[in-house]
């Protein structure tokens, strides 16, 4: 019998579709699933999500609910963590100063200046988590969702000796996007994807063995439809030769090329039928404030056609291969340890890795191509100084990693953003323990 503890259980999407898919392995159908949460009511919603589900599929799980962290690990044997530090009256200050500053950001969870304050918030917590896992079930799998992915797994495997890898969909989501592109049934694709977390590489890409980066770029060509449904990563396709991993919305605030001025703005970052949503569609919209979520969440409970049918994710299937199940390969986060070798040695990167029960087997790829490596070089810079800022508690590097990101650094003098990043410091200060002083020393 598995234990499997779900550490922000209130997510309430990723706890349904997560423990939907573990229950259809037979493996793991008795699994004790023990949720937690620190905000009572969503994790009521969730206790009551977890139930219909265990009911409908008449299965012989039990289900556990705390807001004691140390009482939902102990014994675990797989921790899934899909928290939000600061929660959101927080994040919209990660986006809305620095777009006072001229930086017009998307969706601002995974890097830039919004992802770097939302990494300082939150490398204190799972670091936490860490520590209580070392003590409590030190044999687990940590299975991070929570952003920013990259940021988040490089301290854990820092600072901590639990088996953590990060997960994230944007890989398999885009293969099946470029093979329904082209036509080919997903049994009959394969490839081979590395980089780091939302900025991974196809360097294969191949139907029934063959190579479809042909098929792709006259699909992307030739094709409005295929071309506006991705308009970001297609341009970087076109002109960079490799399709890149995540959202053009995400893609869009991650390089120097379309979101530095107003007309690059209004030329590429408008909604295609693959867009995602950014800042102002997640955060705004209806259900995400006050009280609204819940009536989503009553919807849901009060449906009688909810589908048991395992979904797309990494983490059951992980979670089987590791408690004795079929080894399982999949994309997850972990150290360079000379995987990609023209990637820095020790930075987290998104390579394929093998699960079994030996846990978690990375998989050698090489060198990726040069202009490839190059933007992900770019990125694992700037976010190595903002982990190392987080975890000595230095405000001056935290703002020398934001002086690196390649969009702040397009719009803003060095000047212009020690000041948004102290601005930012403000507004988050109560969120940010381990920083004594927000002195930024740098400059006049």
């Amino acid at each position: 019998m598995a234990r499997v503890t779900f550490i922000g259980a209130g997510s309430l999407a990723f706890t349904r579709n997560l423990v939907r898919d573990i229950l259809t392995f037979p493996r793991l159908e008795d699994s004790t699933l023990v949720l937690m949460d620190i905000e009572e009511e969503r994790l009521e919603f969730a206790r009551r999500a977890v139930q219909k589900i265990v009911d409908l599929g008449a299965y012989p799980a039990k289900v556990e609910v705390t807001m004691d962290r140390a009482e939902a690990l102990k014994g675990a044997d797989a921790v899934l963590c899909t928290i939000l530090a600061g929660g959101y009256d927080i994040y919209r200050h990660d986006i809305e100063v620095p777009k006072k500053y001229g930086v017009d950001i998307c969706v601002g969870d995974t890097r830039g200046p919004a992802g770097i304050f939302r990494a300082l918030r939150t490398i204190p917590v799972m670091l936490d988590i860490c520590r209580d896992i070392e003590r409590l079930c030190p044999d687990a799998i940590l299975l991070n969702y929570t952003n920013p992915m990259a940021m988040l797994c490089r301290a854990m495997q820092r600072k901590s000796s639990v088996r953590v890898t990060g997960l994230c969909h944007s890989v398999q989501g885009t293969a099946r996007m470029l093979a329904g592109w082209i036509g080919a049934p997903m049994d009959e694709v394969t490839y081979v994807c590395a980089g780091v977390n939302h900025q991974a590489w196809y360097t294969e890409f191949r139907w029934n063995g063959q190579d479809a980066y042909p098929l792709i770029r006259e699909a992307v060509k030739t094709r409005d439809e295929v071309y506006m449904e991705e308009i970001v990563r297609n341009e970087m396709f076109l002109h960079l030769g490799y399709y890149v991993t995540e959202s053009s919305g995400h893609n869009s605030e991650y390089n120097w090329w379309f979101r530095k001025r107003p007309a690059l703005i209004e030329k590429y970052c408008h909604p295609g039928t693959g867009w995602n949503p950014g800042y102002y569609g997640l955060l705004l919209q209806p259900r995400r404030q006050g009280d609204a979520w819940k009536q989503g969440a009553e919807e849901w409970l009060a449906k009688d056609d909810i589908s048991l049918e395992r979904g797309h994710e990494y983490a059951a299937s992980i979670i089987n291969a590791v408690m004795g199940g079929q080894a399982f390969e999949f994309n997850g986060n972990v150290p360079n340890t000379g995987i990609v070798p023209n990637l820095p040695e020790g930075a987290c990167v998104e390579v394929p890795v093998v699960a079994n029960r030996r846990g978690f087997n990375s998989i050698h790829v090489g060198p990726l191509p040069p202009q490839c490596a190059a933007l992900n070089q770019v990125t694992i810079a700037s976010e190595e100084m903002a982990v190392e800022a987080a975890l000595i508690g230095d405000p001056t590097l935290a703002y020398q990693a934001i002086a690196y990101d390649p969009l702040t650094a397009a719009v803003l003098s060095l000047d212009e953003i020690k000041r948004m990043t102290a601005e930012l410091f403000e507004v988050s200060a109560e969120h940010l323990p381990q920083f004594s002083s927000f002195e930024i020393k740098a400059g006049r």
